[in-house]
């Protein structure tokens, strides 16, 4: 006899994880065999799961419900109209070329070797964070920065390391990134109704963050020009006048730091970032907003194509949601919880966070470096093991994208990271990673912020957070 409220599986609960494990297979299949980042065909493998998932339910309705519960939820919604608003800023700077204006510093400068992967590190670390893409920083920032890298002495491995270290950085600490975005929303405060604030989140971030970007700064400066050489015929690279378009990102950083409202931070980055392009003519009205006058009347600009870009993520997270309501609704991510924190680890506040960093980097593993996918699976169950702990949801936001975004993101023929930095570079993967200086740096302030417990708060009956746990 089936049980009230629970949607249970023939077979028992684990076939709840059947919708999981196709998404899973998605992923192996995607970046393993055709080698792809297509969210696209990533959500499409998580709604696949879905439907092949619903013939083991004991009730098909019940199922479907649980489906649509999950789609549904807060936190689904919230991140997904985030996405949208963000998606328009987003496209605004990837469509500045920002990028250009650093080169053009560094030519000016004479940056050469190590100088000048550093200052690329230094650079796509402040493009990531504008942009909130790595992956799409990624695609700009590669034909600008490695073919004059490379004439000006930097070593591939290093010079396309620190490109896809810096294109992470952002994905790990930029507010309008979907980690971020991802990280937050899935964390609640006790009343299990509000969200980690995005902006509070990013604040409490920027330490550890700042500590893993100037060690592996300082690595890229000493081993960076390692076996390069210089072309003598060098000549003039970038254009200054793309500098402008920092005014709306540091705009933008300062109110959502301020405020803790991100909603009014991206409005600001977006004026200010339109009214920049047009005084500047980085961009016309015509980038804005216009009709092609195509068959179909297609429309382009920026702001239309940044919401259309964000729609692979947004269809992504509607899938992974759904497979998260199954789960929720058959009682195996509280079965889950209950393991990790009856276990050895869960005794402790300190082995609780040991495993969260061990539970992201290896659900980050199995979804190929799909960090996005990883934080929206892995958040809810850290969620409830350290809210159970009065662990604060800043510090749980912060380690699960933390440790998502640090060796997982570096392991060879397995990272989705190294897949396309060895497409757009033409460097091996082991080198890739080996030049993967950042999420390494990470790593260990992580470790090290775990075991000493710097940074660690606790959850006040306010939602404020406090140095010591209130006893309960």
């Amino acid at each position: 006899m089936e049980k009230k409220g629970v949607l249970e599986f023939k077979g028992g609960w684990r076939f709840s994880f059947v919708p999981l494990a196709v998404f899973f297979i998605f992923c192996i299949l995607l970046f393993l065999v055709y080698l792809s980042y297509d969210m696209h065909a990533l959500a499409m493998g998580g709604f696949l799961g879905l439907l092949i998932g619903a013939p083991f339910a004991k009730n098909y309705k019940k199922y479907w419900d649980a489906v649509i519960q999950g789609i549904s939820s807060p936190n689904s919604v919230t991140i997904v109209i985030i996405l949208f608003i963000i998606g328009m800023f987003s496209q605004m700077m990837k469509d500045s070329s920002a990028s250009e204006g650093f080169v053009w510093v560094a030519n000016k400068i004479g940056m050469k070797g190590g100088f000048f992967v550093a200052f690329t590190f230094l650079a796509t670390c402040i493009i990531s964070t504008a942009t909130g893409s790595s992956i799409g920083t990624m695609f700009a920032a590669f034909p600008i920065f490695f073919g004059s890298g490379i004439a000006l002495g930097a070593n591939p491995a290093f010079l396309a390391g620190a490109i896809t270290s810096g294109c992470i950085f952002g994905d790990n600490l930029a507010p309008i990134s979907d980690t971020t975005i991802a990280s937050a929303s899935t964390q609640t405060y006790n009343d299990k109704i509000r969200t980690a604030e995005i902006a509070g989140v990013v604040a409490s971030r920027f330490k550890y963050s700042l500590v893993a970007a100037i060690a592996a700064f300082i690595i890229y400066l000493l081993v960076g020009g390692t076996g390069g050489t210089v072309d003598a015929n060098v000549g003039a690279m970038g254009d200054p006048i793309r500098l402008f378009m920092l005014i709306p990102v540091t705009l933008l950083l300062i109110v959502a730091v301020v405020s803790r409202d991100l909603f009014k931070a991206i409005s600001v980055g977006l004026v200010t970032g339109i009214i920049t392009g047009l005084v500047t003519g980085i961009f016309t009205w015509d980038s804005l907003f216009a009709s092609s006058g195509e068959l179909g009347n297609h429309v382009t600009g920026f702001l239309p194509t940044g919401v259309e870009s964000i729609m692979s993520t947004v269809t992504l997270v509607i899938s992974v949601f759904g497979i998260m309501g199954v789960l929720q609704a058959a009682g195996a991510l509280d079965l889950l919880v209950e393991s990790i924190l009856n276990s050895r680890m869960g005794k402790t506040v300190r082995g609780t966070e040991i495993a969260i960093g061990l539970g992201a980097c290896l659900t980050t593993m199995i979804f190929g470096g799909v960090t996005s996918a990883s934080i929206l699976t892995f958040g809810p169950v850290v969620n409830e093991i350290g809210n159970r702990k009065g662990i604060h949801p800043y510090r749980r936001a912060n380690l699960l994208d933390g440790f998502v975004n640090s060796l997982p993101v570096v392991i060879p023929f397995l990272s989705v990271f190294v897949f396309i930095s060895v497409a757009l570079s033409g460097v091996s993967p082991v080198s890739i990673a080996i030049g993967l200086i950042y999420p390494m740096t990470l790593f260990v302030t992580l470790v090290i912020a775990v075991f000493s417990g710097w940074g660690l708060c606790y959850e006040g009956e306010k939602g404020e957070e406090l140095k010591q746990p209130i006893l309960k």
